[in-house]
């Protein structure tokens, strides 16, 4: 069975196994923290839109049960939800029962919701338990003193979700009621998974994970939730079933542990070498009261001078534009299986990673991304948060934090993107300044979380960036090509009263192609791409091969994105259609993606 017929199975399977009452979305949703004891709270769920935003006054929050269904953790827009719901949705609230099970007493009992847009209100038995805002940032909820009796208790979400307001960070939602341009279908509410699980009251909080390739080591530092004298962590780094590394140390609030491993294996595309981590809390007593699985990738990523480094090698990045949209989940996969195949397809067209675009993808994207061998670049939804205004920075900042902690961890992410084409920058002293600020602002704390390189904001405008990006759809080889020569000192897509001056860094051209191309039918009267279409298959190979022949033949380049994967509803630009199925001789576009300059001495697999 081809790819291709093995995703249509999926999907099939995935319907087949809804309609028969299995769970949906059944794996574990924290891969790299991972715990044996959880319950899954996806499925059937009630729920009301509130489109006045009166469910408060009318209290219902005390709800033990609405009149209509829906599938979690599907959005009401989608088809997977079983709603459908397409208008706008400034509130809704949802309701489940929950019950505790006898064996997590003793332990204090955490719900976990991978992602819910934009505002949260979490309610039990009537009683506010937690208020959430970002609809991207995972969050939890201690629900210990709500639900000690061991009874059945009425679960209730409520949302808000106000994407026209200018404050919060929406990504390619689209703020009309038609989707257009590159705008599609929106999200509100419950679109990751919610699941529950018991933690000691001495249990891990979280585990960064350093790799420290140089000096071949691990760096580990955990966080705990409470400390005791005598408590005691321990670490183990595992090649399959054996224990190549490990070290135990006392628990303590600055506890960072050095691992050094012997014969060190290393993590890339081309070998994704995965070291599984069990990592062991013990009490004063020694008893085991905590025990986490994860995984880790030896690997090291830098910047020297105009190039990007993996594992001390320049690296040509061979990328492609991802926006992670699914006709039938919209912004969840209909399945874990999806997630794999949809990185397996770009490897299929000659990509060695992906541009992750306006959209936080599900931690379950990144596991495969990890395993598979396959570079990302993690971004933010920036797009919905005007930047001139306060408020934007406020909902931006802590949201950006938490997705950064949530995913530093993964080998596959090699960069981050904050922010896409900020055009609301003005040309005013006031509002640059406000603009320039909250970017700084973001910078140095994704600085202060983690160690990978920042393109500050892709596309436009640079600020403060360790890695220069520009945007461009010239369609014409040849003057693609003219585009790139250096004039007067002058790169391209500078904007010298916007942009900060160029000085060195690894430059690429992170936006490029986005040639439109039908198989059968347009998806909608609106449908678009770049400029003006090839007429013939033909036509098309020889665009694309000299617009990759073009950017390839640039001495100072580093690498490309190439706009994009997949069609997303009207915008049928992609290597392939909205429903996955390829549009072109997938060999030919691989040989022509496969490309790498010959300067480069790695990443030609």
């Amino acid at each position: 069975m081809n790819l291709l017929s093995k995703i249509g199975c999926a999907v099939a399977l995935l319907f087949s196994a809804i309609g028969a009452g299995a769970m949906p979305r059944a794996e574990y949703p924290r891969p790299q923290f991972e715990r044996a004891d959880w319950q899954n709270l996806n499925g059937e769920w009630t729920y009301q839109l509130d489109l006045g935003k009166s469910g408060m006054n009318r209290r219902l929050f005390d709800s033990k049960g609405f009149d209509d269904k829906i599938t979690v953790p599907f959005c009401p827009e989608s088809e997977l939800s079983g709603v459908g719901h397409k208008d706008f949705i400034p509130a809704m609230w949802y309701h489940r029962q929950i019950q505790i099970p006898e064996s997590w007493q003793g332990k204090r009992t955490m719900l976990n919701f991978g992602g819910v847009d934009f505002f949260t209100g979490v309610y039990i038995d009537g009683k506010l338990v937690a208020r959430h805002w970002g609809g991207n940032s995972p969050f939890s909820c201690d629900i210990t003193e709500y639900v000690k009796d061991g009874k059945p208790h009425n679960l209730v979400v409520r949302v808000e979700d106000d994407l026209r307001n200018g404050t919060q960070p929406t990504g390619k939602q689209c703020g009309n009621y038609f989707s257009e341009g590159c705008h599609y279908t929106r999200t509100t509410g419950i679109w990751q998974t919610v699941w529950m699980e018991p933690v000691a009251d001495l249990g891990l909080k979280s585990v960064y994970i350093v790799p420290d390739l140089d000096n071949s080591q691990f760096i580990v530092k955990p966080d705990f939730r409470n400390l005791q004298a005598g408590q005691t962590f321990e670490v183990k780094f595992k090649d399959g079933n054996k224990v190549v590394a490990s070290a135990k140390q006392g628990s303590s609030p600055v506890l960072s542990i050095p691992v050094k491993i012997k014969n060190v294996k290393t993590w890339s595309p081309e070998n994704p070498f995965l070291y599984d981590v069990e990592m062991n809390v013990y009490d004063k007593d020694g008893k085991l009261v905590d025990k986490v699985n994860s995984y880790a990738g030896m690997r090291k990523i830098h910047v020297e001078g105009n190039r990007y480094f993996l594992n001390n090698e320049p690296y040509y990045l061979r990328l492609v534009l991802d926006q992670g949209f699914y006709p039938d989940g919209i912004w969840t996969a209909p399945s874990d299986e999806a997630l794999r195949n949809d990185i397996e397809l770009s490897k299929a067209a000659g990509f060695n990673g992906a541009r992750l675009h306006q959209k936080v993808f599900e931690e379950r994207f990144h596991y495969w991304a990890d395993k598979l061998g396959y570079l990302t670049w993690g971004e933010a939804p920036s797009w919905g948060a005007n930047l001139n205004n306060p408020l934007s920075g406020r909902n931006f900042l802590p949201e950006w934090e938490s997705v950064v902690v949530r995913d530093r961890n993964h080998p596959s992410i090699i960069a981050w993107t904050p922010f896409n084409e900020t055009w609301e920058r003005p040309d005013n002293d006031e509002g640059a300044l406000q603009h320039d600020r909250i970017i700084e602002d973001v910078y140095r704390v994704t600085k202060n979380l983690d160690y990978r390189p920042i393109n500050d904001a892709s596309g436009n405008y640079h600020v403060i960036t360790d890695l220069w990006t520009v945007h461009t759809y010239e369609q014409d080889p040849a003057r693609l090509a003219e585009w790139f020569v250096v004039k007067d000192g002058q790169y391209p897509c500078q904007d010298r009263r916007r942009d900060v001056a160029y000085s060195g860094q690894p430059f690429f051209v992170d936006e490029f192609g986005g040639i439109k191309w039908v198989v059968g039918k347009q998806f909608a009267d609106n449908s678009w791409g770049y400029g003006e279409g090839p007429r013939t298959e033909e036509e098309f190979y020889t665009r694309l091969e000299g617009q990759v022949d073009a950017i390839n033949n640039v001495d100072y380049m580093s690498g490309y994105c190439y706009t994009q994967l997949t069609d997303v509803e009207q915008e049928q630009n992609g290597i392939y259609n909205y429903d996955r199925t390829p549009k072109f001789d997938m060999e030919r576009i691989k040989a022509i993606f496969s490309k790498v300059p010959a300067k480069f001495n790695s990443g030609k697999k």
